[in-house]
């Protein structure tokens, strides 16, 4: 474990924290004026390695030389030119800050962190992080790598193995369900309406990127169930028609080893270590496509709901006593994700690729993203 300390004056800023993967959903922006909860989990963080904050440059500006070093290969509208490296935790975790006068940029509901730090350190006023909390963005505080330096503090567990994983259920073993209340900020008590998760939404659109990269340009199949409300508008609308579709199934600890002609695993991504899960001996080498750990299992092994009311006292975890609430409305695959993971994987030179990505804004009105 560890604690991250001012880099002027030594002051304590956080709690003991352990390291965790930066979930795929940290830059996503959801609805409009939809209050979204804490990005980490209590006693945890991550370390962002995208550059983030201002200052912001154009494609233009930026020229296809330095993108490509950047890791960026089709042209994309800005980049930042923060520093890379934030320290992503949870508000509730910090210690010793105050929040800067003057510094308060947002829209209507909160602070966006857009033009800088906005807390400092309480001992000595250095700018040390960025507080989030504006409507549409998951809450989370971002401490400024060159204004903070890790401490050890205390025995950190090992990271669980694959098998240990798929068989408990704690934090880090849980699923993520699909669906969930929404609640915009502009209302007051317990308003609000039940969406698809933004979770499975960002999710998707990272999914999305490498399936599209996968598929060569043929069509692609998908398990039944959830993973066709995922993707097969986007297949369709995206891919073409034709007679030899590549296949995708889901792969990952607990099930069956996959058939050795599978073109593409739809596989989990370890909570803590953000390592992605391959074939142990694979017979042929498959695209393994990443998918969050907590919406991997859920696909793979489906919480259970009481098909009728439930009588007698509600068990443990069970939050319902009728059946799970109907689909809301087509599942729309968060756009932004699928943006930003496509154009950072070298397939995305290729020009149907970047037809795709320059058809975007139009493909907003199919109602896929």
């Amino acid at each position: 474990m560890f604690v991250f300390v001012c880099a002027g004056c030594g002051a304590t800023l956080t709690a003991r924290l352990s390291q965790v993967a930066l979930p795929v959903h940290a830059h996503q922006k959801y609805g409009n004026g939809v209050q979204l909860p804490v990005l980490m989990e209590p006693g945890t963080f991550a370390v962002d390695p995208e550059p983030w904050g201002p200052p912001r440059r154009t494609w233009e500006e930026l020229g296809p030389g330095e993108a490509a070093a950047r890791g960026i290969h089709a042209p994309v509208s800005a980049v930042s030119d923060g520093a890379a490296g934030a320290i992503v935790t949870a508000p509730g975790d910090t210690r010793g800050t105050l929040l800067i006068p003057g510094k308060a940029d947002g829209y209507c509901c909160g602070l966006d962190g857009a033009s800088g730090p906005n807390m400092a350190c309480e001992r000595c006023g250095l700018p040390v992080a960025s507080r989030i909390d504006d409507c549409s963005l998951w809450q989370a505080v971002r401490l400024a790598p060159d204004a903070v330096r890790r401490i050890p503090a205390g025995h950190t567990a090992a990271p669980l193995s694959w098998e240990e994983l798929t068989a408990q259920a704690g934090t880090e073993g849980k699923s993520t369900p699909p669906f969930e209340p929404i609640t915009p900020r502009a209302r007051s008590g317990s308003d609000s309406w039940w969406s698809w998760s933004p979770q499975w939404e960002a999710a998707a659109g990272q999914a999305l990127a490498h399936l599209l990269v996968a598929s060569q340009g043929r069509p692609v199949t998908v398990p039944d169930g959830l993973t066709v409300k995922m993707f097969q508008r986007a297949f369709d609308a995206l891919l073409p028609a034709g007679p030899t579709p590549r296949h995708a199934l889901l792969a990952g600890p607990g099930l069956p080893a996959p058939a050795p002609h599978t073109d593409i695993l739809l596989v989990p991504v370890h909570p803590r270590t953000g390592e992605t899960w391959a074939p142990a001996h694979p017979d042929r080498p498959a695209y393994c496509v990443p998918l969050p750990y907590g919406i991997w299992r859920w696909l793979a092994f489906p919480d259970p709901y009481p098909p009728v009311p439930a009588s007698g006292r509600m068990p443990d975890g069970v939050l319902r006593d009728d059946p799970f609430p109907p689909h809301p409305h087509p599942f729309r695959i968060d756009q932004d994700t699928f943006e930003h993971t496509l154009v950072r994987l070298p397939a995305a030179r290729s020009p149907w690729l970047r037809e795709i990505l320059g058809n975007l804004t139009q493909q907003t009105r199919t109602r896929i993203f």
